[in-house]
């Protein structure tokens, strides 16, 4: 089956929001067996969205529209699509007292115009909104479908969920299972070469790579009836990839590298704690992003100057005078003045030159020093990113987790 998605919005065509839904239903779609071959944005228009939907209709099995099912004037999605489908317009009882009790549980009188989206189309599988006013519904017509959904994320999202997905899942029978592998560490050309073998006698599953940010993607899918045969499928080409990339391959069911490092940390009883100077505490929020992570992180300085340096870390004076703050020395001082502090079996520390600005000669925006320590053994690199600042910041909290991933491992 294949499918399009038709967004409304007028506010969409002038990139005031962003088509998220679409990611979205495109994501969800895939992994029920359909394909979808068009994204399509038609603005407030009855007309124009006329045009769409014969258009779509024409290239694919199923159509999906998200927004203008709301109560005001331009909210036309459902009158202009009820009109073109030939069918009428009629009150659906269960959804008008729906609407009426979502406002009295928010003591606000009920509108006119909110009383029209209990007008549905004629013989159509409706469904319910929990979330909002706007009901959504399935038009079957000739063989084909037609699903209208609300544009709001957290109406729409509910809305699919609960009735669409499963609805579909049954017109299919098939589901599409994916693994994502994340390798860190070399590029997507020398990934691609190491396993350019295993792509080239995909079938089923099927092998696709792609650069994520910071990182090298493979999506592994199956088509198939079940999670079970799923991986029955999947899971020898995931062991072939592995082979192939050893170590690089740091997650095999999407995690982040955060909540890999943090998995591990969880797993040893590794308490550990950060110092952060070009980073200025972005290692500390990814850290705190995952979960249960209180188990382990102790705490997080920022060390964004000298003074602080010294002060919190007990850095010594002489070696920033002799070295400098972005220095394999200072790095190996922090981490070390870090781990008296705080008392914990790991510690990382991050200095360096974000840029732009700040650069010299000998030290040029994206130089980069990171050193772990872990049971009093230690470790420093250097890096030199390339970039703006963001991404050297990103990749050097990325470098960070990965070598502390490492070391925990004995690689």
């Amino acid at each position: 089956m294949v499918a399009e998605i038709l967004a409304v919005g007028t506010e969409l065509l002038m990139g005031q929001i962003s088509n998220t839904d679409a990611q979205y239903l495109s994501r969800r779609l895939n992994e029920v067996g359909i394909g979808v071959f068009y994204h399509s944005v038609v603005g407030d228009n009855p007309r124009r969205l006329k045009e769409s939907l014969k258009l779509a209709l024409s290239r694919a099995d199923i159509v999906i529209t998200t927004g203008g099912l709301g109560p005001t004037e331009d909210d036309l999605t459902k009158e202009t699509i009820a009109e073109a489908m030939g069918r009428k317009l009629v009150v659906h009882d269960e959804t008008y007292r729906a609407i009426a009790q979502f406002f009295e549980k928010q003591n606000r009188k009920m509108m006119e115009n909110n009383a029209k989206q209990a007008y549905l189309p004629e013989n159509s599988m409706i469904i319910p909104n929990h979330n909002g006013t706007a009901p959504g519904c399935i038009i079957e017509n000739g063989g084909q479908i037609v699903v209208m959904l609300p544009g709001p994320p957290k109406e729409m999202i509910p809305m699919f969920e609960e009735t669409v997905f499963p609805y579909l899942e049954k017109k299919t029978g098939q589901t599409i299972y994916s693994r994502m592998l994340k390798i860190f560490g070399i590029g997507e050309s020398e990934m691609e070469t190491r396993i350019m073998d295993i792509i080239d006698a995909q079938t089923n599953p099927t092998i696709a790579p792609y650069v994520g940010a910071g990182e090298v993607v493979i999506r592994v899918s199956a088509r198939c009836r079940n999670k079970n045969e799923a991986d029955e499928l999947i899971d020898p080409v995931v062991q072939k990839i592995k082979d192939r990339l050893g170590s690089h391959l740091f997650a095999i069911n999407g995690e982040t590298m955060e909540e890999v490092a943090v998995a591990l940390l969880k797993e040893k009883e590794i308490t550990i704690s950060v110092a952060e100077s070009c980073t200025g505490g972005m290692l500390a929020s990814r850290l705190v992003n995952v979960p249960g992570v209180s188990e382990i992180f102790e705490r997080g300085f920022v060390t964004y100057s000298n003074k602080s340096k010294i002060e919190e870390l007990s850095v010594s004076k002489d070696t920033l005078d002799s070295f400098g703050a972005v220095s394999k020395e200072t790095a190996l001082e922090m981490v070390r003045g870090l781990v008296r502090r705080t008392g914990t079996r790991a510690g990382i520390s991050i200095t360096g030159i974000a840029g732009p600005g700040g650069e010299t000669d000998n030290k040029p925006a994206g130089l980069v020093y990171i050193a772990i320590s872990l049971d009093r053994n230690e470790m420093c690199r250097e890096f030199k990113f390339i970039g703006d600042r963001e991404r050297v910041r990103t990749m050097s909290c990325l470098n960070a987790l990965n070598m502390l991933r490492k070391m925990i491992l004995g690689l």
